[in-house]
Order: C-alpha cells, then sequence, then structure tokens
C-alpha cells in the first residue's frame, strides 16, 4: 500500500491550499488496474495459471469484480511499482510484439490512474492457446469419426 501526499510526484499543483489529506492505494488497486489492461490487449488469451486462472475467466467478466486483480502481483514502493504477470498468447501473435503492447497498456493504465512511476513488467508466457477440433465442432460441423479410439488423422 503506498499513500500519496498532495502536491507530489509529477503533477501540477494549485498554489494556496496546502495539505488537506492524503490518499492511500492498495496493491490490489494497482494490480486490478494491471489486470484490466492486460486483458484489453488484443493478443492475450487468459491471464494466470491454474486456479487463478479459471477464477479469472469466470470473475474477471463480472463488472467490479475485486478478484481480477489477484493473477496479477505487484509490489508497490513509496512512489514506484513492479509488475509480474502470467499470460496465455493467442496462436499466431508474436509473442515480442505482445509483450511490448502488455507493458504500454499497463504502463500507461497504472501512471494515469495511480500516479506511480511503473519500473518493472515481467510477462511469463506459461502457454499458446490453439483453437482446436472442439471449438470447430460448436459451430455445428459433423464431429463424428475424430473422437472415439481411432486416429485423429486419416
Amino acid at each position: 500500500m503506498v499513500d500519496i501526499e498532495p502536491g507530489s510526484g509529477n503533477a501540477a499543483t494549485s498554489g494556496g491550499s496546502g495539505v488537506r489529506g492524503r490518499t492511500t492505494i492498495a496493491d490490489g488497486v494497482v494490480a486490478t488496474i494491471a489486470g484490466i489492461a492486460i486483458r484489453e490487449t488484443d493478443g492475450v488469451h487468459s491471464v494466470g495459471k491454474g486456479a487463478s486462472k479459471a477464477l479469472g475467466a469466470v470473475t474477471g467478466r463480472v463488472s467490479g469484480s475485486s478478484s481480477r486483480g489477484r493473477t496479477v502481483k505487484v509490489e508497490v514502493g513509496e512512489r514506484e511499482t513492479a509488475i509480474d504477470v502470467d499470460v496465455e498468447v493467442e496462436y499466431g501473435v508474436p509473442i515480442h510484439e505482445l509483450a511490448d503492447r502488455i507493458r504500454t497498456h499497463v504502463i500507461d493504465a497504472v501512471e494515469t490512474m495511480t500516479g506511480l512511476k511503473v519500473v518493472e513488467i515481467n510477462i511469463n508466457v506459461f502457454d499458446v492457446h490453439i483453437p482446436d477440433d472442439d471449438d470447430e465442432d460448436e459451430d455445428g460441423s459433423d464431429g463424428g469419426g475424430s473422437r472415439g479410439g481411432g486416429s485423429r488423422v486419416r
């Protein structure tokens, strides 16, 4: 958690009024902002691994869900933050370009909304999502014969 003093950082300050209080930003707030920015990046299939991935897929669609930040780990200091995230990417997307887009989106969102400087974003690409026959079967195509004990190729 970080406390931000009014008038600190790069924000412009208005003269004359002095300090009227303190703003505290919880780590979970930064994680939620980063998680939303990551999910909104084209080419990201999912965020998180295992149980956190499943939970994030379900709750990430619910507006205002606080659990979406759990798939993103953050370390927040007085003026800076570092972010770690595990992502599954869509097949065919150049991963190095996607990582650059993720970093750009996260930095823009976190720095704009919190005033914290993002000093590091570590991205762990743990899987590639490949559309399979199950996706085609749901469209109504004939899926008979491709399942069962036989060979998958003809």
